[in-house]
């Protein structure tokens, strides 16, 4: 029997059920503003944003895992790589790049030249502050965190707050070592 070998992106992408885009994107924004009128505080609305996301990425990481084929990944480097180039493929149909390391390997940037959340949104002044793609980071983080590596994820970069691109920072905080509930020689 063949190894099993991981798949890229776009073969993952082209297997997996998808919903409409559009119906995607204005659900979310729905979403998002619904909460900006439930929290008021931008800041708040950020922070939902973020638990929203991780509760979404503690659970897609197993889809991930399991509709990849990708095994352990040995380094933060590679675990990015797998993200940007497999994972935002899977699930948004887009793919980043990862850039911008830090000498110790722990830090880096994904950088995303297309973002499908953000078709057909305009933020309002009221909204300064909106990070309205922070589901992301918490999605990230959740799902990193199910594979023991605690990250912190935040945005350096938005177009919609007229940068020119769309940039996470990843930076990982600890590797947590496996425990497991039994112990081989007992």
């Amino acid at each position: 029997m063949a190894p099993l070998v991981p798949r890229s992106g776009d073969a993952v992408f082209a297997n997996v059920e998808r919903v409409n885009a559009e119906l995607f994107t204005l659900t979310y924004g729905a979403i998002v503003r619904q909460m900006l009128t439930d929290f008021e505080e931008v800041e708040e609305v950020n922070k939902q944003l973020d638990q929203m996301g991780y509760n979404i990425g503690i659970q897609l990481i197993d889809e991930f895992l399991a509709k990849s084929n990708i095994t352990r990944c040995v380094d933060f480097k590679e675990t990015s790589e797998a993200i940007a180039k497999v994972g935002f493929k899977m699930f948004l149909g887009v793919t980043a790049s990862v850039a911008n390391w830090d000498a110790n390997g722990t830090e880096c940037s994904l950088i995303l030249e297309d973002n499908p959340l953000v078709d057909f949104v305009e933020l309002p002044d009221t909204c300064q502050g909106l990070y309205y793609c922070n589901v992301l980071c918490g999605v990230i983080r959740g799902a990193l965190e199910m594979v023991s590596m605690k990250t912190e994820v935040r945005w350096v970069r938005d177009m919609l707050c007229g940068d020119d691109a769309y940039e996470l920072k990843l930076k990982l905080l600890e590797q947590v070592p496996e425990e497991y509930p039994y112990k081989d020689d007992e």
